[in-house]
């Protein structure tokens, strides 16, 4: 129904919501939410997930002269994200909330700034690093996109009796 779309709030609202909620989703795996949230939700991951996939792949090689501090030139390689990478990562960046790396518990604090020191958008290179390569082989697997989530019904909420789900990862 086309009032179920709007979830009951104004639209910065719900951008935010949906936004937080496919940031978590994205990021853990799996959530549990109301059922026209999760397929709200669901909506927007898959978007997310397909612009990753159709262009993880798109990097550039560079090479560049560089002296060191003796004054001897060496040649560098490095890869940059070519332009349709980079576009998709600037559309997935404009929806997902910038999640933070969190520390192990096993882990010194010397040990984490290392780990996660290169790292700016966590979340953004876990979707093109871990995901896109994940559902492209799958993409390849099957010969069919698309369905990288999964709404289950759940039963209903106590207090206000709202259909609940759980939305996962496939």
């Amino acid at each position: 129904m086309p009032w179920e779309r709007k979830l009951g709030r104004s639209t910065a609202h719900r951008m935010a919501m949906l936004k937080n909620q496919v940031s978590d989703l994205l990021w853990l795996g799996r959530i549990e939410t109301t059922l026209h949230k999760a397929k709200e939700t669901a909506r927007l991951a898959e978007k997310m997930l397909t612009l990753a996939i159709n262009s993880y792949e798109d990097t550039l090689k560079l090479t560049r002269v560089e002296k060191d501090s003796k004054g001897k030139e060496k040649t560098v390689e490095y890869f940059n994200d070519g332009p349709k990478k980079l576009a998709a990562r600037r559309k997935i960046m404009k929806v997902v909330v910038p999640l933070k790396e969190l520390k192990r518990e096993d882990e010194t604090k010397t040990a984490y700034k290392l780990r996660t020191k290169d790292v700016k958008h966590p979340l953004v290179e876990k979707i093109f690093n871990e995901l896109a390569p994940k559902y492209a082989d799958r993409i390849k697997e099957k010969g069919q996109g698309g369905g990288y989530t999964r709404v289950i019904k759940t039963g209903v909420r106590t207090g206000d009796n709202a259909p609940t789900a759980i939305i996962e990862l496939v």
